[in-house]
């Protein structure tokens, strides 16, 4: 007599499957973000600001994250003009117009990076590394295949 398992198979890796760990976890970050008075898009443009080395061209920060994000340059450049009314990020005058952290963004990146890194450490717990590793490289191409598909459209 067989004792096969009756529990249902793990779902295969699908876009859903993915959307949902994104969601899920960005859920857990968001409750950080409401605390701070700053939106998801705002956070990542804040991660931005900080990879161009804390100064960067307003149009070339907008351009990159819409791409990113999938979305309308105009909903991104609303999110970094937020920034600014804030006081989170200061232009600097010349053309192109270029963005940079004030004492408080930066302070508030930094902050908003280790609760990030604390909910990351936490959600990826005893996961293996080869895992990890496996898990982001195929993201990765996942994420270039899509976007050569997208390009291949516009």
């Amino acid at each position: 007599m067989s004792t096969a398992s009756t529990a249902p198979a793990a779902p295969p890796v699908n876009g859903q499957v993915v959307g949902l760990a994104h969601y899920a976890s960005r859920a857990v970050l968001e409750r950080v973000l409401a605390r701070s008075g700053i939106t998801f898009q705002q956070s990542l443009a804040l991660n931005g600001v900080a990879n161009a080395a804390g100064s960067v061209a307003a149009d070339e920060l907008t351009g990159a994250l819409a791409h990113a994000l999938k979305t309308d340059a105009s909903e991104v450049r609303g999110s970094v003009d937020g920034l600014v009314a804030a006081g989170l990020l200061e232009t600097l005058p010349g053309e192109p117009v270029r963005v940079r952290f004030t004492e408080a963004g930066d302070a508030l990146r930094r902050e908003i990076g280790t609760a990030g890194a604390e909910i990351a450490a936490r959600l990826y717990a005893d996961i293996p590394a080869e895992d990890l590793a496996a898990a982001g490289r195929v993201l990765r191409l996942v994420t270039e295949r899509a976007n050569a598909e997208l390009a291949a459209r516009n």
